[in-house]
């Protein structure tokens, strides 16, 4: 089974624990040996997801929206970013140099054909940005994509 995840950054930290644990669950429902987690794994529900299919024991895809994503992530972010990367089974690649939106929403795109079901840790509403998460979510569904929401109820980004 492979699963892919679109999600929101810069959540507060109680939605960061409450998001964390509510992926964690999701994941633990899957059989390890069968479990491809394929994420960009950016900060976020994308690294968080990523970690958590690794500690279940699964594997991890990485797809990189472009050559400069990694300078576009918080400086913070880039330690996870790395170790995350070392342990990809397999790296997916757009082909684009600047990290913008039209880059990240290709790397979805091709995250979306890679998989069977996206998680999406959404609030169900219109994206900020193009590319965002709820234009993943739409392009899952006309793809065919099933995709499950993760969301706590009375959080707000």
């Amino acid at each position: 089974m492979r699963v892919g995840i679109t999600g929101h950054r810069g959540l507060s930290e109680d939605v960061e624990a409450t998001v964390r644990a509510m992926l964690a669950e999701t994941v633990s429902a899957y059989n390890p040996d069968d479990l491809t987690a394929v994420s960009c794994i950016a900060d976020g529900p994308d690294a968080w997801f990523a970690e958590a299919v690794l500690d279940h024991g699964g594997r991890l895809e990485v797809v990189v929206p472009a050559v400069e994503y990694r300078d576009s992530l918080p400086e913070w972010h880039h330690p996870v970013y790395d170790k995350l990367m070392r342990h990809a089974a397999d790296v997916h690649e757009t082909g684009m140099t600047p990290s913008d939106s039209a880059a990240h929403m290709a790397g979805s795109e091709i995250l979306v054909g890679l998989v069977d079901e996206l998680i999406a840790v959404w609030d169900g509403k219109p994206a900020w940005a193009y590319g965002g998460t709820a234009d993943v979510v739409a392009y899952a569904e006309r793809t065919g994509v099933p995709v499950r929401v993760i969301w706590p109820e009375g959080a707000s980004r």
